[in-house]
This record gives structure tokens, C-alpha cells and sequence, in this order.
């Protein structure tokens, strides 16, 4: 059975979706919205249906799923009018704008019974999967700091398409900034690294200095861990000095890997381990398992079918947005916040 995917958002990441599910035999991309004429003459040409509207792709009975690519602050109305035309619904992260919203979508595709899944797609990059083994293995002993980064002199808008708004990821009316952009991703994999510690604090500074002064363009977030270890996500554009993109310190040792202005995985998996009994340095052994963008939908696929859990389910991602709500409520009010029961911090 091949599913049907309709695509909501024809932009840079709606047409890369678009490949990576052609890449697959058991999905097809056949129908896009957008509001621009040119990305839907663009998507005619690469042989999609295309609309102006949201209605008549929703009404389309030939489509069974629907990804949701268009900006932040939509995907809670777009989710949630797909979920009600009975479609399975894939959305691009971040999941929502706030806890509250991701909670409800949770509550809707259960109650309509369809498959709601997240593309947090860098649970499975090299590099955490490296870092992820590292500590696993206790090759830095008990963990004490995870230091996690994103750093260049450029704004979160890149390779955006341009027929529309392109520089809308860096204006808050539609959630932009770097906390939801790289932030939903680095944050993410952050919890998940340190679990089953719980996260009970958060601490966060977030700025608009150069690109933007309507939402931020830097970005810091601390978490303590219950198990003792802290941990810190930063998203910084306004460096021209890029730190690691990761550092780790253990009680055995300590680790770093190279920045990348490329945002070349393989470049930050080069995890180099400097033990702390003055032994000689060495390189971690780099990770296997990943999975790749045509993975997660073909296991998006089976969980349609009946016969496998998407890979990610949607509920693991409610974790990550209590942490993006506590940061911008720390930012906001300049104290550290209290999450230790804020949610269910499981994987």
C-alpha cells in the first residue's frame, strides 16, 4: 500500500520532505499548499498537485497524511485541521509554539486515532549518536557538564526560500529565533543524552543583537540535572569565534568535537576524548545506527500501517517543549525555573 502525503508549505524544507519521501517505496508526495504562485508552479513542475488554499487538500480523500512544513507558529492550526479531516499527520519541528498546544495535538490524533509524529531527525545524527555512546560506555566516567553548540555569524534565516517572507525566522509573529530553530533540535538532544537524569531547573538568557532585535538571534539555556550534571545548549549567530560544537566533562576525562560552519555531522562527530589519568588522548569510536530522512518517514509509514511505532512518537516530544516554555519564561523573567514535575520525562 503506497500512503498519499500532502504537503502544507512548499519552502525549502517542504521540497526537501518532498525528495526525501520519493526516496522511499512506500510513500508519495502528490499534492502541495502554498501561498506563493511560484513555489506552486514550482511544484508542478516536479509533478505535485498544488493549491492556493488548505481546504481542497484536506478534502482530497485520495490523501492519507499531510506534513506540516510551514512556519512555527502554524503548525498548531495546521496539525490540528488535518488530524480533523482524519489525515496521519508528520510535523516539521518544533512541534508547536508552546507545551499547551503540543499537549493538544497529542490528545487529538489518540482520540481520532490517527499517527502523529515529530521530524526531530537529529536523535539520529552521528555525532550525538558518538557523544551518546561515549557516555554510555562511561569512557568519561560520571557525567559532570555537556556543553552543546551552534555558532557562526550569520542568522537562522539561510537558504530560506524567497517567494515568501524569507526572513521570517527571524521575526516572533511566526516563531522565529534561534531557541525554536536550533534550539528545538540541541535541547532535544540534550535531555535524551543525560536520561534517565531529570532536568530540574532551567536557567536562560536569549537576545536579539544583530539579526534580529524582535526575537533572538543568541541564545543560552542551562539545565541542572537531577543526577548533578548541568547541562547547556547554545544557539549563537553572532560569534565570529565558534566554540566546540560539543564539550564534555566526566570525571574520567574530558571531550570535544570541531565546529562546522558546513553543519557537517561527520565533522562534529570527530569526538577527541583527553583522559584525566594523563594517558594519551584519543579519538571516540564513531557511532553506527543512524537513521536517515527517508527512514523516519518509511517508519512513519509502517506505524500507518499498523506494524511499528513511528519513530518518533509524539509524546517524547513533549519533554523538549516544557524545556523551550521554561527558557523563554527564564529569559523572560530572569529566574531560573523549576521543571522537575512540569512533565513525564520519559523517553
Amino acid at each position: 500500500m503506497t500512503i498519499n502525503v500532502g504537503i502544507i508549505g512548499y519552502g525549502r524544507i517542504g521540497a526537501e520532505h518532498a525528495q526525501w519521501i520519493a526516496a522511499t517505496r512506500d510513500l508519495r508526495a502528490v499534492a502541495v499548499v502554498d501561498p506563493t504562485p511560484a513555489r506552486r508552479a514550482l511544484a508542478e513542475t516536479r509533478g505535485l498537485r498544488a493549491y492556493a488554499e488548505l481546504e481542497p487538500l484536506l478534502a482530497d480523500p485520495s490523501i492519507d497524511a499531510v506534513l506540516v512544513a510551514s512556519p512555527t507558529a502554524m503548525h498548531f492550526e495546521h496539525a490540528t485541521r488535518a488530524l480533523a479531516a482524519g489525515k496521519h499527520v508528520m510535523i516539521e519541528k518544533p512541534m508547536a509554539l508552546d507545551l499547551p498546544q503540543a499537549r493538544q495535538l497529542v490528545h487529538d490524533a489518540r482520540w481520532r486515532g490517527r499517527v502523529l509524529s515529530v521530524f526531530h531527525n537529529r536523535r539520529w545524527d552521528i555525532d550525538y549518536l558518538t557523544v551518546k555512546d561515549a557516555i554510555g560506555a562511561q569512557t568519561l566516567g560520571r557525567i559532570i557538564n555537556v556543553e552543546s553548540r551552534i555558532c557562526q555569524w550569520a542568522s537562522c534565516v539561510g537558504p530560506a526560500a524567497r517567494e515568501w517572507r524569507p526572513n521570517w525566522r527571524n521575526e516572533a509573529e511566526f516563531g522565529g529565533g534561534g531557541l525554536y530553530d536550533w534550539g528545538s533540535h540541541l535541547i532535544d538532544q540534550l535531555w535524551r543524552l543525560l536520561w534517565p537524569a531529570k532536568p530540574l531547573r532551567v536557567f536562560a538568557q536569549l537576545r536579539g543583537n544583530v539579526w534580529s532585535r524582535d526575537c533572538d538571534d543568541f541564545a543560552r539555556v542551562v539545565i541542572d540535572f537531577d543526577s548533578g550534571a548541568v547541562g547547556l545548549v547554545e544557539i549563537n549567530t553572532t560569534t565570529t569565534r565558534p566554540l566546540p560544537r560539543w564539550h564534555i566533562d566526566g570525571t574520567a576525562g574530558s571531550a570535544d568535537s570541531p565546529t562546522s560552519l558546513k553543519y557537517d555531522i561527520n565533522e562534529w562527530a570527530k569526538l577527541y576524548i583527553t583522559p584525566a589519568d594523563g594517558s594519551p588522548g584519543r579519538f571516540a569510536p564513531r557511532a553506527t545506527g543512524r537513521l536517515s530522512e527517508s527512514d523516519l518517514w518509511r517508519r512513519f509509514a509502517a506505524a500507518i500501517r499498523g506494524e511499528a511505532a513511528p519513530a518518533v512518537r509524539a509524546e517524547s516530544v513533549l519533554p523538549t517543549m516544557c524545556l523551550l516554555d521554561a527558557a523563554r519564561l527564564s529569559s523572560r523573567n530572569g529566574t531560573a525555573i523549576y521543571v522537575h514535575n512540569a512533565c513525564d520525562w520519559t523517553l
